[in-house]
């Protein structure tokens, strides 16, 4: 630091030393103005602060949806080391997680497909301001791995793949967007009596995909953030674009927030251009 005009670099004073928004911490230093101090001992004391945990530190509870979870994995770490906030992950069914902040229920940051944050918008459930959208998520086929290929690219292929496939397995249609999606999908399609008759409800939250490469379902339609990194499947193919579902992810901070300046930061931190990246690595489709 420069001497201040008229003194002597080794002759300032503790206050003038100390950066300003540490003043009010260093309650155990000198108070006399007119003492001064030797610039080793500030230096000491201002390094025991910088190494301290901060005092600032918040917990911030992040309630989410299953699609971000290898997200989240990936940058809460790196969030937390850069400030010395702590993240807090919880995941949930869609459904659910709508229900329980519906119900009052503890969040600070909410990472959910946005129209059901457009929902809770609605309620007030959440702020507007500090949203962000991270990326879209399309749905796949699945299948144990080793399977043959299968032939999914037009609306009438896909359409074959269901009917001759002995079993079959997505969400709950009640409790997810791609599962709700799917069964609306199979009843255009007009086999909703032949798929019903072999198809289980199960999310991946669950142990849906699970399913698929252990060969207790043939097919499985998912996610892509939600089949991208799992052993023992293989991706036949995303659906036919006619029939294809794209789920924008964004992010909202809780009105219940008791650490809404933290929970802003992790949201800009998720959506920065550097973290890109991760979240194609994830199986979101980020544009450019």
């Amino acid at each position: 630091m420069l001497p201040r005009q008229g003194h002597d670099a080794t002759h300032e004073t503790c206050d003038s030393l100390v950066p300003e928004h540490f003043s009010a911490t260093l309650f155990w230093l000198p108070q006399t103005a007119k003492r001064p101090m030797k610039p080793v001992l500030v230096a000491l004391a201002l390094a025991a602060l910088l190494l301290a945990p901060d005092a600032r530190a918040a917990e911030i509870l992040v309630m989410s949806g299953g699609a971000p979870k290898d997200v989240l994995l990936a940058l809460a770490p790196k969030f937390e080391r850069l400030t010395g906030h702590r993240i807090i992950a919880r995941h949930e069914l869609v459904s659910n997680l709508r229900q329980r902040i519906l119900e009052g229920d503890y969040a600070d940051v909410l990472l959910m497909p946005v129209p059901a944050l457009d929902n809770l918008a609605i309620v007030r459930k959440i702020h507007n301001e500090g949203r962000a959208t991270f990326g879209i998520l399309k749905l796949v086929v699945i299948a144990k791995a080793g399977t043959p290929p299968a032939d999914i690219s037009s609306v009438e292929a896909f359409r074959e793949v269901l009917l001759k496939a002995p079993s079959i397995v997505y969400s709950t249609p009640a409790s997810t967007p791609s599962g709700a999606h799917i069964s609306s999908l199979v009843a255009k399609l007009e086999i909703s009596d032949i798929v019903d008759r072999k198809v289980t409800y199960r999310p991946a939250l669950e142990g849906g995909v699970s399913m698929v490469s252990e060969g207790q379902a043939a097919i499985g339609i998912y996610p892509a953030s939600e089949v991208v990194h799992v052993d023992g499947i293989t991706q036949l193919g995303p659906l036919p674009e006619p029939l294809q579902l794209s789920i924008l992810y964004g992010g909202a901070i809780a009105t219940t927030s008791k650490a809404p300046g933290p929970a802003a930061d992790f949201i800009r931190y998720l959506s920065a251009p550097e973290n890109r990246a991760v979240w194609r690595h994830e199986g979101f489709e980020i544009s450019k």
